[in-house]
């Protein structure tokens, strides 16, 4: 067998030919044809920790497949697992070295990590000054981490000894005292440790000095030497499905200076280029549309002169209806761009569109080519995400009800996860861990997890309410019964399912002020080893309310003395409340004619918050703090909307003494208040606004030409498609109220964005709209490596210094694909404008 495995390497190495030697690049990475290397140039989050985007990394052809260079503390670490913090990071592009200082502050332990490029690889080289503190010998190392879907069933060699990269996780575990874990996050655990005092330890796939990746794929081959530490292989899977191919060599103890040295080599492709990415709607377009699609090319790739749009006739054959110019627009980020303008072709069909060597798939053109897309949202995708419901879908369970066990108050002074925080005091009438009455209804699952998150609410209904006023939008696909908590999907009952849905959120902002006394940041579970569970929701509690009078785990049938109920941070903010109070004021002219008694229940209750939080302002000191100022005018927002549901005189002068100075501070955020007051002032209200508006449509117009997509790409590590659609949107109320200033096709370009005219990929960032969409998504159902129809993932991204990523073979970039609420509004809003205009003569 080892001999076998022998001449596998030499047939292997034979086949490759490495890189030329790496330089330091003017972004300070180290780059060559087909590799780039960075070296933190991301650092570790400090709020959601090791989100798999920081340290030392590869950009391998052109795909992110190594992440997480760093001195690590467990073989296999977890999201919530303490990260190292760069203290300070030198480039020296004289010896084509990055130097970085690492320090666990926990432990008082510093280290030093520098990578020179060397020949066709790279040295890292761990320094130390102070030798491994005692309570982390056996556990400090080094670790760089190796992406599943790129690796798993390729094979490996161990010195020599070929192996696979498995495709579900197989390797062996053991148990260890819980007293030898290394904390994790603010005294959280990810481990459910009942029954026993113990938790999960990985044991090694495999060990040597001398590792060979995926020798068979010249794309991914990377070799890994240690000069004196053994280099040991782990998957990561074992302890949680987002875990990663780890390979790790522990630094030794008692010891200083250089600790650990490895060479690493990543086989680069002579001459490699990536393959042009053609960006169109996967939709499609209608036949008077401008249409122009953006080539995106390798920066050593120069721009073809002309494509070709193809169409199908009626002899079932493809023929070349236009042969255009290609135009060059210019280097953005990493790539250089091009755009192909076929606008000329109207004529209803399907279509193709050639560039080179390289064919698209089909898309068509037609009248209503928008007129479907948003009713998977809608007829899957929000039902789905209902929490206190039964989901049902033909023969499939979503989810059987959940979270019947109410919720209980946050503790005081207490540290949370995902951004929770509970203040010094509770600020209702509860005590800590008391349980609240009256929650467990209505309300949807904020995204992949299942919290209530308010101000998410707070926009959904919002959003909701536009479209029905705008559009009422009554399609009925869903049974849902409020009585029984039970939903049917394709199963229509008579109602607009958008209406439904308005109440379904309403019922749970309603609970909060009648049962807590305010809105609240959210709703969320206690421990984290029930926060990262998949599956089916109603499983992650008992259900049964929390007793403290029994022990955990048992149960009288009717409560339980285990401590997994959902707590309610309820610290008070006028922000919230001012949004809550816009919020049901908007419901409740929805809701008149559907549920006449919650409407006026919103109305009563959105009086009462915007009456309170004014005097909480009132009463509050001076706020200056990026929030705050982010906040103002949101009470403008709850003004607006109580005097659009009240006609009350009052609510109107106080709406009109602040917009314009508000427009003046900040006019994206604004904006859009000011456009919905329209139709509700007078002629001179309009005529003032005109000029805010162009105002508004020059700065955008400004900003979006940095990109060949012209809409306003996002660079931050959470995507940037809702403000994508909310921007699309905005354009189209202005389109409406002042069509000499925006044209329709604002409109359609953000839409046409979502739906693949993009950077990276052309995938609809629509789960099944489109004729090629996302494959993966991150939702309750991640693990299974699949998607829930008519979700709307983030998109794009952005790694520093240079790089945007959709990554649509690995479900656990949250950034990247996690589907929220209000961007699945959002999305109904725009493709119902979208629709609207269609219309227009």
């Amino acid at each position: 067998m080892k001999q076998y495995a022998i001449v596998i390497l030499l047939f292997s190495l034979s086949n490759i030919s490495f890189s030329q030697n790496l330089v330091l690049n003017e972004k300070e990475y180290f780059e060559t044809v087909g590799l780039n290397v960075w070296v933190f140039n991301n650092e570790y989050n400090g709020m959601f920790f090791d989100e798999k985007t920081a340290g030392i990394e590869f950009i391998h052809h052109g795909v992110r497949t190594v992440t997480g260079g760093a001195i690590r503390l467990q073989n296999t670490p977890e999201q919530w697992d303490l990260i190292p913090k760069m203290t300070s990071r030198k480039v020296d592009k004289v010896n084509n070295t990055i130097e970085v200082t690492l320090r666990y502050e926990e432990f008082d332990f510093d280290s030093k990590i520098i990578v020179t490029s060397k020949g066709k690889g790279f040295v890292i080289t761990v320094i130390l000054d102070k030798p491994v503190p005692k309570k982390l010998e056996g556990r400090a190392g080094f670790n760089i981490e190796f992406l599943p879907s790129s690796y798993a069933e390729s094979n490996y060699l161990a010195d020599g000894k070929a192996a696979t990269f498995p495709r579900y996780p197989a390797g062996n575990t053991q148990m260890q005292p819980l007293s030898q874990k290394i904390p994790q996050f603010a005294g959280h655990t990810t481990f459910d440790d009942r029954g026993r005092n113990e938790f999960i330890v990985t044991h090694p796939l495999a060990s040597g000095k001398d590792f060979l990746f995926a020798p068979e794929n010249p794309e991914r081959t990377v070799k890994i030497q240690s000069e004196d530490q053994e280099i040991l292989l782990f998957d990561g899977r074992n302890l949680g499905q987002n875990g990663w191919f780890i390979a790790r060599s522990m630094l030794p103890s008692n010891k200083t200076g250089k600790v650990l040295t490895w060479y690493v080599e990543p086989n680069a492709i002579p001459n490699w280029k990536r393959e042009p990415v053609i960006g169109f709607s996967q939709v499609g377009y209608m036949p008077n549309q401008t249409k122009v699609a953006v080539i995106e090319l390798d920066k050593n790739d120069k721009a073809l002169s002309s494509a070709s749009i193809f169409k199908l006739g009626e002899d079932g054959k493809f023929t070349e209806k236009l042969k255009g110019d290609v135009k060059v627009w210019g280097n953005y980020l990493r790539y250089n761009y091009a755009q192909f303008d076929f606008s000329s072709i109207k004529e209803k069909g399907l279509y193709y569109i050639q560039y080179g060597n390289h064919k698209t798939n089909t898309f068509q053109i037609e009248d209503d080519v928008y007129s479907q897309v948003w009713h998977p949202t809608m007829d899957v995708w929000f039902p789905v995400q209902m929490d206190h419901m039964e989901v049902n879908e033909a023969y499939r369970v979503w989810h059987g009800k959940p979270f019947l066990d109410d919720c209980l108050q946050a503790p005081l002074n207490h540290e949370h996860f995902d951004g929770y925080k509970q203040g010094p005091t509770t600020e209702t009438k509860y005590k800590p861990l008391e349980r609240i009455p009256g929650m467990s209804v209505g309300g949807w699952f904020d995204a992949g997890d299942f919290d209530i998150q308010t101000f998410s609410h707070v926009s959904v209904i919002n959003s909701f309410v536009e479209s029905w006023e705008q559009f009422k939008v009554n399609r009925d696909e869903t049974y849902i019964d409020q009585k029984t908590q039970f939903v049917d999907i394709h199963r229509p009952d008579g109602q607009p399912d958008l209406l439904q849905q308005i109440e379904h959120g309403v019922l749970n902002l309603v609970a909060q002020v009648e049962n807590i006394g305010h809105p609240v940041r959210g709703i969320v579970v206690p421990n984290l080893h029930q926060y990262h569970h998949l599956g089916d929701a109603s499983t992650e509690t008992d259900n049964l309310p929390y007793n403290p009078s029994l022990k955990p785990y048992e149960s009288n049938g009717v409560s339980s003395g285990t401590m997994d109920d959902r707590w309610a941070f309820t610290n008070r903010s006028s922000f919230l409340d001012y949004r809550t109070a816009g919020a049901l004021a908007s419901a409740s002219r929805a809701l008149k004619d559907y549920n006449d008694e919650l409407s006026a229940k919103c109305l009563s209750l959105a009086i009462k918050l915007y009456n309170e939080a004014t005097e909480i302002e009132k009463k509050a000191k001076p706020d200056n703090s990026p929030m705050s100022r982010w906040g103002k005018g949101s009470d403008m927002i709850a003004i607006l909307q109580l005097y659009l549901s009240t006609k009350d005189q009052n609510y109107k002068k106080g709406f009109l003494d602040r917009i314009w100075k508000l427009l003046d501070e900040n006019l994206e955020f604004n904006i859009n208040s000011a456009l919905l007051a329209v139709p509700s002032m007078d002629d001179s209200y309009k005529v003032k606004l005109r000029s805010y508006v162009i105002k508004y449509k020059e700065k955008t117009n400004k900003e979006n030409t940095d990109n060949p997509y012209g809409v306003p790409l996002v660079k931050r590590g959470w995507g940037g498609t809702s403000q994508v659609i909310n921007w699309a949107s905005t354009n189209y109320y202005i389109h409406k109220i002042y069509p000499d200033i925006m044209d329709k096709e604002y409109v359609y370009q953000g839409l046409n964005y979502i739906f693949g005219c993009h950077p990276y990929s052309n995938l609809s960032f629509v789960n099944a709209v489109g004729n090629r969409s996302k494959k993966v998504a991150y939702g309750n159902n991640r693990a299974d490596f699949t998607t829930i129809a008519g979700g709307v993932v983030p998109g794009l991204i952005f790694l520093k210094p240079d790089y945007l990523e959709n990554k649509d073979d690995w479900p656990f970039f949250w950034g990247e694909n996690e589907c929220i609420i209000d961007g699945g509004a959002w999305f109904v809003f725009l493709a119902n404008a979208v629709n609207d205009l269609a219309r227009e003569k």
